[in-house]
This record gives structure tokens, C-alpha cells and sequence, in this order.
């Protein structure tokens, strides 16, 4: 595994900025998780890494050597896509095999042998080693398409949104098992997703990606309690942290245009009246939507949840994040 640096990289496609300026560390056996919408940059800086695509500008080092002119294949970097990258005609046991059988790795049969056994057995699909990949299912195959990079020993992982297109079901099974293979294999991971779950639950560093720029890297947590702008805000937090007026709640953040409050920071029987407009019970937690001078909130309802569609509520906000007009953070948190 190896540290990867990536120095004031840009990327253009015509007129259009895909990736800009940006500079990143990945630190040796860290999971980086870069979360962004479609069209922030997260594919092209996998591909920059990799070799896929040539940057314009900039310098990227894998362990310390550059890599600017070498190929993809002599980046030693291993990638896993979003679809599912697999020969339907081969046998699980021989997609997995496939990649130590480069004529560039040179893998003796035995060890060739011992590592497909070895990721089958971390990926729970031994049983499916003489299947085809065709009478796998969707979950089964994302498994061997990760496997395929796994058998590899590489410098950093990449993988591209891997758990899209399975479901929701899948996708939380499929995280725990990425993120104990990682713990267990030690590796460099470099993960794309646009789902703010993924990048919470998995990752040791969050990259957040907005047109092609890195606007904050840091540890989930940081960026969750303290968010550099309303983007960042807002692309992290489930619900969805409320962008509210400066000046609705009167002494709470002076100077601020906007302040952002999260679901869990809002202190009930004290402030503002806010009539609840609905009720949304989740099992591990109740939301409540409410109504407040015109504006929607949505919040945590307290244990036992006492309120009730119609109800008027008295609430406050409790640490809010406070924003000035351009959606960029004031120092410091305002009580």
C-alpha cells in the first residue's frame, strides 16, 4: 500500500472544467471517500489516478514516485467500476484469477490458486467458484467484480461507485463487508459515491467535491459538525440539515445571512412557535415536519414523541451554523 498525492490537478474536457486545481494526500492505509453530485469531478480524478485520462496540469505521486508519464498499467493501481466488470463466459474462480494472469504480474499457478481462494473466502463466494458469471446474482457479481481487484496487492484501490445499482438491502451488507476487508487487508482506498451514507459509515477522510474543486477534506466527523459552507453542509446529515434566514430566531446569530441547524439541534418548550405539520415515525427515530413563519423544518422529535400533527410547538435552535450571503461559514459557532 502506498501514499498518493495529487498536486493543483486540472482537468478540462473542451470548455468544461471537470476537475480544478486540486490537491489532496491520501496517507497509506486510509479510506478516502470522495462525495459530490454527478458532475462535481469524483470519476475523473479515479481516472486521473489511474491513468484513464491525462491531466492538464499538475503532478500526481503514487509511494512517493511520480507517476505523470507512466501508464495505467504501471501505476499499479487496481479499479473497480461501476457496472460490473466481468467475462459472463469465465467461471467466478477464473474472473478471479484474471487479472494474475497478466503477462506483466507473471503469478505462479499455486499463488494464483491460494490468493482466488483467499478473496473468495473474504467475500463469502466460495460456493460460487464454478458458477458462471451469468447465474450469479446482482450482488453476487459486485462481489466478484471487487474480488477481481482484490486478488491484486496493489498501491491504492479505486472504485467508482461500486454500490449503485444494488439495493438498499445490498448496499448497507456490501458497506460492513468493504469496510472490514479494509481493516483487515490494511489497504489504501480511494471510494466514489454521491451517497452521504457511504461516505459516513465507511470512510476514514471525506473529500467534498463541488464543480470540479475539493472545497473540504476531513474526517466525517469534522465535516459534519463543522462544514465550511452551506454545500458542504447540506451534503452531509440524514435528514438534511435546515438552511434557514439570519434573523428568524432574533439573538441567536447576529451578522449571519443564513443559519444552518441540524434535526438533532433544536431545543424544544422555549422560542418560536412552530406548528407541526406531519409526523414521520421511522422506528429508530421520529421526524417531525413543521411549519415556521413560512419556513420548513424538519426535526428530531424527543423520546416518546408527546406532539402530534396540528400541535404547536415551541422551539430554539441549539448551536446553529452560521453562513454570510455567498454560503460560506462566519468563524466560530454561534450559541
Amino acid at each position: 500500500m502506498a501514499d498518493v498525492v495529487l498536486q493543483n490537478v486540472s482537468k478540462s474536457f473542451g470548455r468544461d472544467d471537470a476537475v480544478i486545481d486540486m490537491t489532496m494526500s491520501i496517507d497509506n492505509g486510509s479510506f478516502v471517500v470522495l462525495l459530490g453530485p454527478t458532475g462535481a469531478g469524483k470519476t475523473t480524478t479515479l481516472r486521473l489516478i489511474s491513468g484513464l485520462e491525462k491531466m492538464d496540469t499538475g503532478s500526481i505521486s503514487i509511494d512517493g514516485r511520480v507517476v505523470d508519464n507512466e501508464t495505467p498499467a504501471q501505476r499499479d493501481v487496481a479499479m473497480v467500476f461501476q457496472q460490473y466488470s466481468l467475462y459472463p463466459h469465465l467461471s467466478v474462480r477464473d474472473n478471479l484469477a484474471f487479472p494474475l494472469r497478466s503477462p506483466i504480474l507473471n503469478t505462479p499457478k499455486a499463488d494464483i490458486e491460494k490468493k482466488v481462494n483467499e478473496v473468495a473466502d473474504i467475500l463469502q463466494i466460495t460456493a460460487k467458484l464454478d458458477n458462471r458469471a451469468t447465474e450469479l446474482s446482482g450482488g453476487e457479481m459486485q462481489r466478484v467484480s471487487i474480488g477481481r481487484a482484490l486478488v491484486r496487492d496493489p498501491a491504492i484501490y479505486l472504485m467508482d461507485e461500486p454500490l449503485s445499482s444494488l439495493d438498499a438491502r445490498l448496499r448497507a451488507d456490501l458497506r460492513i463487508e468493504l469496510k472490514r476487508i479494509h481493516s483487515d487487508l490494511g489497504s489504501t482506498l480511494l471510494y466514489v459515491t454521491h451517497d452521504q451514507i457511504e461516505a459516513m459509515t465507511m470512510a476514514t477522510k471525506v473529500g467534498v467535491l463541488q464543480e470540479g474543486r475539493l472545497v473540504q477534506f476531513g474526517t466525517p466527523r469534522e465535516i459534519y459538525e463543522n462544514p465550511n459552507s452551506v454545500y458542504v453542509a447540506s451534503r452531509l446529515g440524514l435528514p438534511r440539515i435546515n438552511i434557514l434566514p439570519g434573523d428568524l430566531f432574533p439573538g441567536t446569530a447576529d451578522a449571519a445571512h443564513s443559519i444552518g441547524l441540524r434535526p438533532e439541534n433544536i431545543e424544544y418548550g422555549q422560542g418560536i412557535e412552530a406548528a407541526v405539520k406531519r409526523v414521520e415515525h421511522l422506528g429508530d427515530q421520529t421526524r417531525l415536519h413543521m411549519d415556521l413563519n413560512g419556513h420548513n423544518i424538519i426535526a428530531l422529535s424527543p423520546a416518546g414523541n408527546p406532539y402530534a400533527a396540528g400541535s404547536t410547538i415551541k422551539i430554539q435552535p441549539v448551536n446553529p451554523l452560521c453562513f454570510d450571503e455567498s454560503g460560506y461559514r462566519i468563524a466560530g459557532r454561534h450559541a
